[in-house]
């Protein structure tokens, strides 16, 4: 049941408690800390934000979530190296919480008492309606001429009191609220202080068993969920703005723990010079960087930096060249013999767009269209080494008409648009080989893209906006039914 918004704002105080404690204090006992994708200001973004996990093997990490009516376990966690349980620890950690708790309980008791204030004020006026109702009945009964000018004063005044009827109605659910708020602390601080007496009372070796238990069963969800479908995207985080109006820039999902290199490619053709930033605080603080120079221009804006290597489209041809950025050699070729190039089939931008390489969670893709398949989007998973095309999806959604799109979880997802206004609509589900028509707000701030890839690594998307380097969060659904944990 959805309550209301309030003049006095009662029920958004009261959420915004809850909520608060709910993603604070709980997950602290289990050593969970959420993480989400924020912004001081347009230009900065936060390094404790889920684009940019920091040491995610010291504590829980968890990167989306998603309702289920049926209460079915939804969540996307990164788990922690197992560590040794302390018994001093926990017993600190109770306290603390408990602590918590008590302070909880003490703004919901302000906060009752400014309910209960506010809800006989209503009730007063909730009276005074009542006697100007009878009075008014009394009046348009008698019909007497030296009342019609009282009839018309108390009936302006029913109509500026009527509207707050539901008001009163909305107070009286919330003062309820606000007790079931009050014996739900209660009843939690009672249970935190037998637990705080006889913590003493647990075998160590029990606990640490406990512990070690439910750190297997997160496991087993985190792994169960490393995928999910396509359920929302956030508003941007403009990074930095530089280059021209087209280009691409990236990180390697399959980097090393400590390698937290940005890779910049300005401009989709005639250009062969790629920038290495040793870190994205590197990308976004300063010019230092280091240069790579192709063997070929690239085409397009579709180019990936994978496991060590970075793979692009050269220019005016339909061939994929995996270039090794540490040796700077070139490691495999690949022609896509079908492939239409130099702008026969790009995206709705144009921008030799025609042959865009994409990674995902299950691996490396390529998406371009043939005349075989009417101009239509072709889909072919490669192998990331030898760049063999392992198999094939041919869809019914003609090239030209998408704005940009991406793959996340197998699921190619397409865009309407590049400028305005503009949506994610259509999705291809390769595990099926089915599509649907879907409807995700997609915020395009600076009104052209020509860029945008969804990294695995870090769950968000990187988008070349109209010369702004952007990240978005994605949202992922997914479901895990109880009894597989």
């Amino acid at each position: 049941m959805s309550v209301p918004l309030l003049k006095i704002g009662v029920v958004l105080s009261t959420m915004a408690m809850i909520t608060n404690w709910m993603s604070q204090t709980l997950p602290s006992l289990v050593g969970l800390n959420t993480t989400k994708l924020t912004a001081a200001n347009a230009g900065t973004l936060d390094r404790s934000t889920g684009v940019l996990p920091t040491n995610p093997e010291e504590s829980w990490q968890v990167y989306s979530s998603a309702q289920d009516s049926e209460g079915r376990c939804i969540c996307t966690v990164v788990a922690p190296q197992q560590t040794m349980c302390s018994r001093d620890a926990r017993t600190k950690q109770l306290r603390q919480l408990l602590e918590k708790v008590q302070n909880m309980s003490q703004s919901i008791e302000v906060l009752d008492r400014r309910t209960q204030r506010d809800l006989q004020y209503v009730e007063r006026m909730e009276n005074q309606m009542k006697g100007l109702e009878s009075k008014f009945k009394q009046v348009e009964e008698s019909h007497r001429q030296h009342q019609a000018r009282q009839f018309k004063a108390i009936k302006a005044k029913m109509e500026e009191l009527r509207p707050l009827i539901p008001v009163l109605e909305e107070y009286k659910a919330d003062a309820k609220l606000v007790l079931q708020f009050k014996e739900e602390v209660q009843n939690l601080t009672s249970v935190l202080n037998e637990l705080q007496e006889e913590i003493g009372a647990y075998d160590y070796e029990e606990l640490q068993s406990r512990v070690s238990n439910l750190e297997e069963r997160l496991r087993a969800c985190m792994q169960k969920l490393a995928c999910g479908k396509l359920t929302g995207i956030s508003e941007p985080v403009t990074i930095k703005a530089s280059g021209s109006r087209f280009g691409s820039w990236m990180t390697d999902p399959l980097a090393p723990e400590g390698d937290n290199r940005v890779w910049y490619m300005d401009g989709y053709h005639n250009n062969r010079f790629v920038r290495e930033y040793k870190s994205m605080e590197d990308f976004m603080n300063s010019d230092n960087f280091t240069s790579h120079r192709l063997p070929h221009p690239w085409s397009g804006t579709g180019q990936v930096v994978y496991n060590g290597s970075i793979y692009f489209n050269k220019f005016q041809s339909h061939i994929i060249i995996r270039f090794d950025l540490k040796s700077e050699t070139i490691l495999k070729t690949r022609s896509l013999d079908s492939a239409g190039y130099t702008n026969v089939y790009h995206y709705a931008w144009g921008g030799q767009s025609d042959i865009d390489i994409m990674v995902d969670e299950n691996g490396l893709w390529v998406v371009y269209a043939t005349n075989q398949n009417a101009g239509n989007i072709v889909i072919s998973k490669l192998d990331p080494n030898t760049l063999q095309i392992l198999k094939t999806w041919n869809t019914g959604y003609p090239k030209r008409s998408a704005g940009e799109a991406f793959m996340i979880c197998g699921t190619l997802y397409v865009t309407n648009g590049y400028s305005g206004g503009t949506k994610v609509h259509y999705a291809y589900q390769t595990n099926t080989s089915n599509y649907e028509y879907i409807d995700i707000p997609f915020q395009n701030r600076y009104s052209h893209i020509s860029m945008l890839d969804y990294n695995p690594k870090d769950r968000a998307l990187y988008a070349w906006n109209n010369g702004h380097q952007v990240l978005y969060n994605v949202t992922l659904f997914h479901v895990i039914r109880s009894d597989e944990l």
